[in-house]
């Protein structure tokens, strides 16, 4: 008798199983429609630059998530209950990989340092106006119950950007250093927002001091500096695995995979230690893309390129997709006990403070780069009518913000408290604002800024003021007398003073070509290689 009630005990949860099971599949073969519908629509307007993927994806979801509500009777509009495991977990690590692996190298390191300035130091400016403007108008418009840490986390949601819309109306070719100061601000500054929203988690003074700041600023410099190294570990372990091993005789899958596989564990140990995976698998990226792409079979080489840049997209238009449905979830928008201008006052403060956060450190640090590369000639001189593209460029919102609020805001998904339904609310009107809007005139404003007869004009036909080094030139030498020695280290001393940022590309470069392409494996040295 006991075994007869075992055993139908146990098919019993089988059945519950199931039918859980089943439950699942349904919401999720819709969404795989969808954004196969996605794909087809989008790739319909790829004449209309102003309208991209994401907007297109953000519009879609609109719609089925008000079908999807009125078929519920106002309980739902969602297919799927949005989870930040599921984001930082399974969505965010090819994204971010994939900007890393594709990123234009030679234009990202030449430019390494106003890419690190808007990035690092442009973030922590934004992040301070926006979490103090907070701070201080919120209460005003009859909104509070947040923490200090809390104000903080906000200041680090909405410094977090999304500049696909500007780069798809931008010339790489006709503008390479506009382009790459936006993509690789872009990158750096999720990047950025991610490990300081890290850092901001573990505070819990109620008070905001110097020694606070101060401790806020240690932990992002710690975690800045660990899960960068980890990531060009995992990166230089995996091009000298396949150097050495030459894995790809014998099969291309097991090269893929071994890329793959070691930048997710690499994002993974960075989680489990709690650094910042984001910053780990972005690094790994680039590595990888600098010494393991170079390593593999020309099979490989081109699969790679094709099949990492499709797990992102898939990834960017899932997340859209869902922020279109979400945007109509009557639940929250019952929770939030707020008027409706009080949330339109939230709504436009949180606008403006992003608006100000930009200003407040693209022109100024704009001027500070100009200075770096004053020797540089026009080519490298970052123009008003650039400024103006990067400052535009940053104001839209997008998944990391998503995914942030829904951190700080939910549980898995699920929220209780009507401060926190208002912010969650709050991001998700930014970012459909952000994008829709800004996105629709990002086209015409470039077109503006940069006419296609003064585009050409200014293409980068290389650096005028770059004196060729000579890469195999050594910048000591053992086999050379001290006055020798002392010359050349003058003479580098005084370029370095003189053109630092130049000079400190081409100390990189000479250094890579002499000592970890022989190990690590890379690019050729024949600079007129288009490859290289």
């Amino acid at each position: 008798m006991e075994a007869m009630n075992h055993n139908s005990t146990f098919y019993s949860d089988m059945a519950t199983n199931l039918e859980s099971t089943h439950s699942q599949v349904v919401p999720i073969t819709l969404f795989v429609a969808l954004l196969c519908v996605c794909l087809v629509i989008g790739h319909f307007l790829e004449e209309y630059p102003w309208l991209n993927e994401s907007i297109c994806a953000i519009l879609i979801g609109f719609v089925v998530g008000t079908i999807i509500l009125c078929t519920s009777k106002l309980k739902s509009s969602r297919l799927l209950r949005f989870s930040e495991e599921l984001f930082f977990i399974y969505l965010l690590p090819p994204i971010i990989f994939n900007a890393g692996f594709q990123v234009k190298k030679k234009q990202f390191f030449h430019n390494f340092f106003p890419i690190m300035l808007f990035g690092i130091t442009g973030v922590l400016i934004s992040t301070s106006i926006v979490a103090a403007g907070c701070w201080w108008l919120f209460p005003k418009l009859g909104f509070g119950g947040l923490t200090i840490s809390e104000y903080l986390s906000i200041g680090t949601i909405f410094s977090s950007t999304d500049t696909v819309c500007t780069l798809q109306v931008l010339s790489q070719d006709e503008t390479p250093l506009l382009y790459s100061l936006v993509f690789g601000e872009g990158v750096v500054n999720d990047a950025t927002s991610v490990v300081l929203f890290n850092a901001v988690q573990k505070i819990n003074a109620e008070t905001l001091n110097g020694q606070t700041a101060l401790r806020i600023f240690l932990d992002f410099l710690y975690l800045f500096t660990t899960s960068t190294l980890l990531g060009v570990s995992a990166g230089l372990v995996t091009a000298y695995i396949l150097r050495g091993l030459y894995v790809g005789r014998h099969s291309s899958v097991r090269e893929i995979a071994l890329m793959v596989l070691v930048a997710y564990l690499s994002y993974m140990l960075a989680e489990l230690f709690e650094l910042s995976g984001i910053l780990t698998v972005f690094f790994a990226g680039v590595l990888m893309s600098h010494y393991s792409w170079h390593n593999v079979t020309e099979s490989s080489r081109i699969t790679t390129r094709y099949a990492f840049a499709t797990f992102s997209f898939i990834a960017e238009t899932f997340i859209f997709l869902y922020v279109g449905m979400d945007a109509l979830d009557y639940e929250k928008w019952k929770m939030s006990m707020l008027s409706f201008w009080t949330k339109m006052g939230l709504y436009s403060t949180v606008m403006l403070l992003i608006l100000i956060g930009r200003v407040a450190f693209v022109f100024p640090l704009s001027i500070i780069s100009n200075y770096m590369h004053r020797s540089g000639g026009e080519s490298t001189k970052i123009s008003k009518q650039h400024q103006l593209v990067i400052w535009w460029a940053g104001l839209m919102r997008g998944a990391v913000s998503v995914a942030l609020a829904f951190k700080q805001f939910t549980h898995s998904g699920v929220t209780l408290d009507p401060t926190n339904a208002t912010m969650i609310t709050t991001t998700i009107v930014i970012v459909l604002f952000s994008t829709i809007v800004f996105g629709f005139l990002t086209k015409p404003l470039v077109d503006h800024l940069l006419p296609a007869t003064n585009s050409n004009a200014v293409r980068n036909t290389g650096d005028p003021g770059s004196p060729k080094e000579d890469m195999t030139l050594p910048l000591l030498s053992v086999e050379e007398s001290a006055s020798e020695n002392l010359s050349r280290a003058k003479d580098n001393l005084s370029m370095l003073m003189d053109r630092p940022v130049y000079t400190i590309h081409s100390y990189w470069r000479r250094f890579d070509t002499a000592y970890m392409r022989p190990i690590f494996g890379g690019p050729c040295s024949d600079e007129n290689d288009s490859s290289c």
